[in-house]
């Protein structure tokens, strides 16, 4: 499988800062990203909008509006995972990516990040996905790989999928495996089960007692 930094691209050079407006309106025609990052010196300073440039006067300089960069990138060791929360931050098509020197080196595009997420064993292994939440002082990541693993499960990877002030949600894959024990084992540890599970003996058996009752009440 290919490492992240694999995907690391220079199909288009950066625009330099004494660039001018009109020269950056110009070659934003070539692609459909929404924003392109800008060096001065071979140094990253930032990336400016797209859809800013086009409302820009064209005989300026992209200098004269050094003000509206958004500073936002990634370093070239940085995980997969921290690069996509930085894309979903910024809510950006491109990432430009950094040396340690701050030097430029290139950017990732998200359809390629995305891509290289299919590739992972979280999505291309063959699974269960649990999704359970519970309060955000109480969980940790070490119980639930034992609860898990205690019922002879593996875990194939989690993430966060939402989250307030009380609570977080969690979303894990695991391979094959117990489905119903897992589930009861984290009922037990008072995590809350948020996905549906055909397998899920609890909830068959309240199904199965709520239609007894609403049979006997048309009696």
């Amino acid at each position: 499988m290919k490492e992240i930094k694999d995907y690391i691209t220079n199909d288009y050079k950066a625009l330099d800062i004494e660039s001018t407006i009109g020269a950056a309106q110009d070659f934003s025609q070539e692609f459909t990203f929404s924003k392109f990052p800008v060096t001065e010196n071979g140094i990253y300073i930032g990336s400016i909008a797209i859809e800013d440039i086009e409302a820009y006067e064209s005989n300026k300089k992209i200098s004269e509006y050094k003000y509206s960069l958004e500073g936002f990138y990634t370093r070239v060791n940085t995980s997969w995972l921290d690069v996509l929360e930085i894309f979903a931050k910024n809510r950006t098509d491109i990432l430009p990516v950094l040396d340690e020197n701050n030097q430029y080196i290139g950017y990732y595009e998200l359809v390629d990040i995305i891509k290289f997420f299919h590739e992972t064993p979280f999505l291309k292994e063959a699974g269960g996905i649990i999704v359970v939440r519970k309060s955000i002082i109480d969980y940790s990541v070490s119980q639930i790989a034992q609860i898990i693993e205690s019922n002879d499960g593996k875990l194939l990877g989690l993430f966060i999928s939402d989250a307030d002030i009380e609570f977080v949600e969690i979303t894990l894959k695991i391979n094959l495996g117990p489905m119903n024990e897992i589930l009861q084992t984290f009922r037990r540890y008072n995590f809350e089960i948020i996905s549906e599970h055909q397998e899920d003996s609890y909830i068959n058996s309240l199904k199965e007692r709520s239609d007894y009752l609403a049979k006997y009440l048309n009696i």
